[in-house]
Formats: C-alpha cells, structure tokens, sequence
C-alpha cells in the first residue's frame, strides 16, 4: 500500500530561543549550538541509513539553515513552502517572555479569533494555515518527507492531522517540539488513516 512517511521537525536553536524572545516571523539566525545541532542530527539519520525523497521547509532563516544543513549531509532535495511559517505574533514578535507575560499575563480563556499582538495571527488563522500546509504537503505522491518548520505551527499542525479542534483555554493540550526535535507520522491515502509513531524524539542530542 503507498503511504506517506512524514516527518516533522523544528528548527534548530536561534538566536531568538537563546534569548527567550517570542520570535514569530522575524528572520532570527541559528547560533553555533543550533549549527551542532542540525549537523548532529543530520549526521545520525546519515549513520543510521535514513532516506528522505524531499524536505519542505519554511523559508525563515532558522528553519531555513537547519534544512539546508541536512539536505548538504544527505544529499536530498530542498523545497520551501511559505505555509510552513511560525505564527505572526503581532507588535510581541522580538519582546522577551518574561516581559511579555509580565505587561500581558494570559487570560484563563481566550477568543480563538482574537488577534494576537494586536496585528498578530489568531489562533483559528493558524490552525487554517497548518491544515493548508498539511494539504500541501499531501498533494505530494507518496513518499518519505521532512517538515522543517517552528513550535507553534506545527502544534496546529498536530491539531488539524489529530482532528483537533483549536482550544480557547490556554492550558489546553500542547504538542511541544524542542529545538530539532522530530516526530514521525504516517498516512494512507486509501484508508485515509493517519498514525502518530513517536514524538520529540532527539536520540542526536548526546552527539551536539
């Protein structure tokens, strides 16, 4: 049966993540730890054999190096796909956490059309997006794929593939990715059937 194999990544660590900063789509680099860490991971999947037929990635600067990293080491084919990018977080993008939860502590429940950062993306406009970059990704045939994408697209790209709808209570369910951690997925055309096979996995970490 052909299927889709499909895995979903994050991005290297930036200079926003160093920073504790709420990038969104600023074009932050990586820094070295994130250079090793893409080349670490890149190296593991080289050593254990494992193929790729494409990676898609967003075009932001810190996924974008990331897969470029590992396409250099593997030899696999770059596509980038504006849909893949992190969530617009509005006049927040560049402020620290710790000062942005201090002037704006989240509410218990919030409006999931609410706009956030006043020109930022609400959180339905970013489960529409995910589910488009999901179709995108799926208009593809069946293969072997890498996502190099960022935190909070692809928790709503975990939303959209799980049948989740988007939560209006911040301590709602959350798919978080640490930096080049990678989760693996699975989807038959035929049976319409998706499979979630690990998640966050980073067996690469002890090699950075």
């Amino acid at each position: 049966m052909d299927k889709f194999n499909i895995t979903l990544l994050r991005h290297a660590e930036s200079a926003g993540n160093a920073a504790d900063c709420l990038q969104g789509q600023n074009n932050a680099p990586l820094t070295k730890r994130g250079v090793r860490q893409a080349k670490a991971l890149a190296e593991f999947w080289n050593d254990h054999g494992d193929k790729f037929d494409l990676i898609i990635s967003s075009p932001q600067e810190r996924a974008r190096s990331t897969a470029q990293i590992i396409a250099k080491t593997l030899g696999i084919a770059l596509q980038f796909d504006p849909a893949w990018m992190e969530r617009a977080f509005g006049i927040l993008e560049g402020v620290p956490f710790s000062e942005m939860l201090e002037q704006n502590p989240p509410p218990d429940f919030f409006h999931p059309y609410d706009h956030i950062g006043e020109s930022g993306e609400c959180l339905m406009d970013l489960y529409l997006r995910a589910s488009k970059a999901v179709q995108n990704l799926l208009k593809n045939p069946p293969g072997s794929y890498l996502i190099v994408s960022h935190g909070a697209l692809l928790n709503m790209a975990m939303y959209s593939i799980l049948g989740l709808s988007p939560h209006n209570y911040v301590r709602g369910p959350r798919f978080h990715f640490k930096n080049t951690g990678f989760s693996e997925l699975t989807y038959e055309p035929d049976t319409r059937v998706w499979r979630v096979l690990s998640f966050n996995n980073h067996p690469h970490w002890n090699q950075e």
